[in-house]
């Protein structure tokens, strides 16, 4: 009997010991779990959300998926919030567009004084998606990347006034103007008003190109290059003014590195995250007296559509009311 006794107390001490034991370690476990929240909320998630913004989007997301305990949340969680968050700046587009304003008749700025009237510029670029294996031959781009086209309207201060998403790379930037002006809540432009544009688009009422058959972009101005023609001079200052809308593509991919590389998400919910940038860009330069980005030289490739020469020579293929117009204001 006395040693039964023994025993059972032996058992009991081992009992109580390893129920001591194993609530210690869970003690010490909450603990460190604790801490290395705290340590990874001020730490370790600061450089985590800066490549996010700052770095290519398929380096955020390998980090986000490869350290996902450090945000305490699933891939779905956060792709669900990514829309949400998209769409809840969408819904703020006609607070963060800007309203287009004519250059005024006595302007002083060295690059807007010759187009009176003017509302900015536009252009096309490409942003890398991801897209179904079957919808890659539309989506190719001339550079051989998958890409959406995207057609881009910005006023004299870099700011966006009209954007459209969705068409597929392959698409020709004059098409997506179109598009855009058959909307029927797309691009307007008022009679007295109009935008400067490149080569790659028709010469018309509302859209003003530059010459052909003639130097225009501003590597051909530069080592003392000056304009010996009429057509030259009115092409030297075009492109100078049309440069911002390249500019504010460039400001633009600089500022979310998601534009800049290919993405995770489909092309839709891409689609809504470039328009949501563009949003995001008006109001960082609407609330910002400066901004940081000004002074990098960032300019956009653009699509190449003005690249193409049809062999067409300018004179033939102009609407004859912009080219007085254009030969009466130099």
């Amino acid at each position: 009997m006395e040693e039964y006794m023994e025993s059972c107390y032996v058992v009991a001490i081992v009992v109580v010991f390893f129920l001591l034991s194993s609530w210690c370690l869970m003690v010490n476990r909450k603990k460190n779990e604790l801490r290395i929240r705290s340590v990874s909320s001020k730490v370790d998630r600061y450089p985590i959300l800066h490549r996010m913004v700052y770095e290519s989007d398929t380096m955020a997301i390998s980090q986000i998926r490869m350290n996902r305990s450090r945000f305490y949340r699933s891939g779905d969680t956060i792709s669900r919030n990514v829309t949400r968050v998209c769409n809840a700046v969408l819904r703020l587009h006609s607070q963060l567009l800007k309203k287009p304003e004519p250059v005024p008749e006595d302007s002083t700025d060295p690059k807007w004084k010759w187009f009176k009237n003017c509302l900015g510029a536009l252009d096309g670029t490409y942003i890398k998606c991801l897209v179904p294996f079957e919808d890659k031959p539309r989506y190719r781009t001339r550079k051989n990347e998958i890409a959406t086209n995207v057609l881009g309207v910005c006023s004299q201060d870099m700011q966006f006034i009209y954007v459209l998403t969705g068409w597929e790379g392959s698409t020709a930037d004059g098409r997506v103007l179109r598009d855009a002006i058959l909307r029927p809540h797309g691009l307007k432009v008022p009679r007295s008003g109009y935008y400067l544009v490149d080569a790659g688009y028709t010469n018309g009422e509302g859209f003003l190109a530059p010459y052909r058959g003639q130097r225009y972009h501003l590597n051909d101005w530069r080592d003392g290059h000056q304009p010996t023609t009429a057509k030259e001079f009115f092409n030297m200052k075009h492109s100078s003014a049309r440069n911002v809308i390249e500019r504010c593509f460039g400001i633009l991919k600089a500022r979310w590195g998601i534009l800049r590389d290919n993405s995770y998400y489909q092309v839709q919910l891409k689609n809504k995250i470039i328009m949501a940038c563009c949003l995001l860009h008006n109001y960082i330069r609407q609330e910002m007296p400066i901004d940081p980005l000004d002074n990098e030289d960032v300019l956009d490739e653009g699509t190449g559509d003005d690249e193409v020469d049809d062999g067409v020579d300018d004179g033939d293929n102009i609407n004859f009311y912009w080219y007085f117009k254009r030969v009466d204001s130099i």
